[in-house]
């Protein structure tokens, strides 16, 4: 009698437990629903059509399984040769085609080749930051964007490049954007460009009868930086206006680059985006730009070498072209 009175006893605390392990069971389960149904942050959208914007990068980085096809075609200088030329529509142009994937979220790799001088570039893009749309969240988006360059120009003698090396160049930038209405998104982008190679200056200095050359410096420097102000302002649904402003920050001894104005007109769609513009830079490649842009937005210089108002700018399109797999 007494053993059965020990088991019921013990029946009743496993019992007891059980259902106290059940009650347990049932809130942790009732948490665990509530984390799941706990909204996730919303981002803001389309920030900017494409990831362009004419001669430079947007903050945007396509979803993941994004496969982009890109053409860029810059004419010849609009003030060169005037009516001779159709102002530079018949010029000669140079032509990027490119192409880029987004293996994950958030990284865009891709790479191209520009006609000038026969460039191959490499480039890698990741979002750091997105915009959200709660209150008192992030305010902003940034992206960090690396570009680099070789220039395959045929230089049989080293004239040009004594090492292989001399041929690379780099692009570093950090993109800072806003989308400030639907309508309005602006960005900022602060750049480093660096080449590896650099040309010197030389001074004549007489010995006796004897004259020889000797390297006092460089012509430029090794690292250039830059920024870069950038906007979009949507008129209609699929229409927009561009603008953006290249200033350089860096003093070189010579060679001092000018800054770039652009602006121009966006049509896009779910999958293409057509970019026609009109601005300073035409070598299609952001270091290249920033170090050696000679075309200025106030004057240019003609024939006879005077100095002409007006600016020397070269009209070109971008078109893009998106798949999703």
């Amino acid at each position: 009698m007494k053993s059965i009175i020990k088991y019921k006893k013990i029946v009743r605390a496993l019992m007891t437990l059980a259902g106290f392990m059940f009650i347990l069971a049932l809130n942790a389960q009732d948490e665990n629903t509530e984390i799941q149904t706990k909204p996730k942050h919303s981002y803001a959208k389309n920030t900017f059509e494409s990831v362009w914007l004419m001669d430079n990068q947007t903050v945007m980085v396509p979803v993941k399984g994004t496969f982009e096809f890109d053409i860029m075609h810059r004419f010849g200088r609009v003030n060169s040769e005037g009516e001779f030329d159709l102002y530079g529509l018949f010029a000669p142009s140079n032509i990027r085609m490119g192409f880029a994937f987004a293996p994950i979220d958030n990284l865009y790799i891709g790479s191209g080749l520009t006609k000038d001088r026969l460039i191959w570039d490499g480039s890698v893009k990741y979002a750091i930051f997105k915009q959200s749309k709660e209150c008192c969240s992030m305010p902003v988006s940034i992206t960090y964007y690396g570009f680099m360059s070789y220039d395959f120009k045929q230089d049989d003698e080293h004239a040009i490049y004594k090492y292989q090396t001399d041929r690379l160049r780099y692009f570093h930038q950090l993109i800072i954007a806003r989308k400030v209405t639907s309508k309005l998104s602006i960005q900022v982008a602060p750049s480093l460009s660096y080449q590896n190679s650099v040309d010197g200056y030389y001074y004549n200095k007489e010995i006796k009868t004897d004259s020889f050359v000797r390297a006092i410096g460089s012509s430029m420097k090794h690292a250039h930086f830059a920024i870069s102000v950038s906007g979009r302002y949507k008129l209609t649904e699929n229409m927009s206006l561009l603008a953006n402003y290249d200033q350089p920050l860096t003093k070189h001894t010579t060679n001092n680059p000018n800054p770039n104005l652009s602006l121009g007109l966006e049509i896009g769609t779910s999958g293409h985006a057509f970019q026609i513009c009109v601005g300073n830079y035409r070598f299609l490649n952001p270091q290249r730009d920033n170090l050696f842009n000679k075309n200025s937005p106030l004057t240019y210089t003609n024939s006879s070498g005077q100095q002409i108002k007006g600016g020397n700018f070269s009209i070109g399109f971008n078109i893009t072209r998106l798949w999703n797999f």
